[in-house]
């Protein structure tokens, strides 16, 4: 499957979150992110991220083990993604660094998403801050199974974000781990 996503800063976040509760109610959750490289920094170099990500939600938490591969477009910068719900995420960690992962990166997201059906297509839009960026992200996404489905699934995603008053300055396809590390680097100076 292929995660067809768009991201953009939000300039008025309460905004698109009132227009957001207007179709369908938000789910408040934090995710613990940890993205595992090797020693040598060949998965980033590849442009390929694997992740464990811990969700604390308020009634439950949940893990998955992320494997996303190179970007297939670079304008969004979606990227084909396998996912698996993970039972024991101490487990997982321990594996990883068996095999000679190494936690290249470890942060945390604080999301509100919201699950739609819109076009067609089952979408989820995220609102999110990340403690150590500045700044309110919007993420709409939604999964296509072939590249060819791609770009109209981006049709769709960036119309939604347009009527969420998203327009095409606002959007980014900066990565959360290059903003925290930059963020971690210019503090590590001072």
């Amino acid at each position: 499957m292929i995660e067809a996503e768009l991201k953009a800063r939000v300039h008025d976040p309460e905004y698109v979150m009132g227009q957001l509760e207007r179709m369908t109610e938000g789910r408040v959750e934090v995710y613990q992110d940890t993205y595992y490289d090797d020693q040598s920094g060949s998965i980033a170099a590849r442009d390929q991220e694997l992740r464990v990500r811990t969700i604390h939600g308020p009634t439950s938490t949940r893990s998955v083990l992320t494997y996303k591969c190179s970007r297939v477009d670079s304008e969004s910068g979606s990227k084909p993604e396998h996912e698996t719900r993970v039972e024991n995420p101490e487990a997982v960690h321990a594996m990883l660094r068996g095999l000679g992962y190494v936690p290249a990166i470890a942060f945390q997201k604080q999301c509100r998403n919201y699950e739609f059906t819109t076009r067609g297509r089952s979408m989820l839009a995220t609102l999110v801050q990340v403690p150590e960026v500045e700044g309110t992200f919007l993420e709409v996404e939604t999964m296509v199974p072939e590249e060819k489905e791609l770009s109209s699934a981006l049709d769709d995603v960036r119309s939604v974000m347009s009527e969420l008053g998203i327009d095409g300055d606002d959007f980014t396809t900066e990565l959360y781990t290059d903003a925290v590390v930059a963020r971690r680097q210019r503090g590590s100076l001072t």
